[in-house]
């Protein structure tokens, strides 16, 4: 096997720390896309919300992730990582302070519009900077580790929602909208001084300047003569569909709709879903917050098994159980609280897998030229359905029910394991030039197909 300084160096602190700070992104998410949900059980009623109005303020941060997604992995390709990894956050922190302050539903809408954006354009951004500097074996787990955080930032929520639901009054809503700020203060704090990438830097023809990053993270002794030249460097964003990266970018908006539909859906309306099952007041809010905890240890669990059990069967397995777990819970709505929510444990643990590759499979399966571009174009097809789930999803409890509203859930994971099934590649144990290059898959079948004929001889 092909070794090189930066694909198989050893686990630095330098990396640990670009770990934690690029992940307080998904820790935002988490948290805005959360507060939300605790939020609107007190000011649907004091702006007199229709039904529509909630799923409007409901998805309004996914249509700005959408739209934020595509605009942070274009500027990050453009302008580079480093500058950009301090900007989207001082985005959050002046919006999210903004929302205290609104008197309208029309406002509020376009205030989460803009947290959206600023939440979406982070993603590429970070995941970016943070697949170029770590080491293929860690790749797969801190990759992961993004949407671990994103539970965590939705805990944290939760949390903080109820304790300033208790000890506030009549505005504890705009003071848990406007909490998020104080995060991301922390977060643009830490991230202060991070380096540039240096394959951004290569591809841009900087190449003193990647030489000496490449030398204070790595050692002296390293320069870009030890990077692999990657095979898809030549790709532009405009060719990228009508290039052979055309097939991995309909996997890739696919199988992560299939995944954030369902679960996006759940999240932002928690609370009216564990009511609709009977489980209301307290026992709503602490089956929230319960859920949430096994939403992260579900993480946790498909982070140890990435690199061991491998992409893809992760993926399909994950869509698998999670998505029969709903099914039970769409014929059986009435069942006791304790099978109920048994059965939202199952779907919160094993979900987890399909979680995390979200962001490994994006980042390891197209060229640093393109990376950028490729996974917030990614990020933001797959906001499309989530938008739209979560839009439909107070219509769909109101005018269909809690049992085919959980059927639907089911079905859309159900597709997910299928899809994944036929289009879900390996990129375990590869190089990142390896996994973005064309060339892996045409070879994986090859030695596949090989060793079928030997075992029939």
């Amino acid at each position: 096997m092909t070794t090189n300084p930066l694909d198989d160096a050893p686990l630095s602190s330098f990396h640990k720390k670009l770990a934690v700070f690029s992940s307080g992104g998904p820790f935002l998410d988490g948290y805005v896309l959360s507060i939300i949900g605790v939020a609107m059980v007190q000011f649907a009623d004091q702006l007199s919300l229709s039904s529509i109005e909630q799923g409007l303020v409901g998805a309004s941060s996914l249509v700005g992730i959408l739209l934020g997604a595509y605009a942070g992995g274009w500027l990050t390709d453009k302008f580079g990582r480093e500058i950009l990894f301090t900007i989207d956050l001082i985005a959050i922190i002046v919006f999210s302070v903004a929302q205290f302050f609104v008197q309208d539903v029309v406002w509020l809408i376009i205030l989460r519009l803009l947290i959206g954006m600023a939440v979406g354009a982070d993603y590429p951004i970070a995941t970016s900077l943070l697949t170029e500097f770590t080491p293929r074996k860690y790749r797969g787990p801190f990759l992961g580790a993004f949407v671990a955080m994103w539970f965590v930032g939705a805990a944290a929520a939760y949390v903080a929602g109820e304790i300033l639901a208790r000890i506030g009054n009549d505005d504890a809503w705009r003071w848990m909208l406007a909490s998020a700020a104080i995060p991301a203060i922390l977060i643009v704090v830490a991230r202060v001084g991070t380096p540039e990438s240096p394959r951004w830097l290569i591809n841009k023809g900087r190449i003193d300047e990647a030489n000496e990053v490449l030398r204070k993270v790595f050692g002296p002794h390293v320069s870009i003569a030890d990077l692999p030249e990657e095979e898809g460097s030549n790709v532009s964003v405009k060719d990228l569909l009508r290039s052979g990266y055309g097939k991995r970018m309909a996997f890739i908006t696919l199988f992560w709709t299939c995944s954030i539909v369902p679960l996006f859906a759940v999240y932002a309306f928690a609370p009216a879903i564990l009511g609709a099952l009977k489980l209301e007041g307290d026992a709503a809010h602490f089956g929230s917050a319960f859920i949430t905890i096994l939403f992260l240890v579900g993480c946790v669990v498909a982070l140890l098994l990435v690199n061991r059990m491998g992409r893809r069967p992760l993926l399909i397995h994950s869509f698998l159980w999670s998505g029969l777990a709903l099914l039970i819970l769409g014929f059986f709505p009435e069942a006791p609280s304790t099978i109920i929510m048994a059965l939202f444990a199952v779907y919160a643990i094993v979900i987890g897998g399909s979680q995390i590759l979200q962001w490994v499979y994006p980042n390891e399966l197209f060229p640093t030229e393109i990376r950028g571009s490729a996974v917030g174009m990614a990020s933001s097809l797959s906001r499309i359905g989530a938008a739209v789930g979560t839009f439909l999803v107070p219509l769909s409890l109101t005018g269909l029910g809690i049992g085919p509203t959980m059927l639907i859930a089911a079905a859309i994971t159900i597709i997910g394991a299928v899809l994944s099934h036929f289009m879900a590649p390996e990129t375990r144990g590869l190089t990142l030039a390896q996994s973005a290059g064309l060339t892996f898959e045409a070879d994986a079948k090859a030695a596949a197909s090989s060793k079928a004929a030997m075992s029939r001889s």
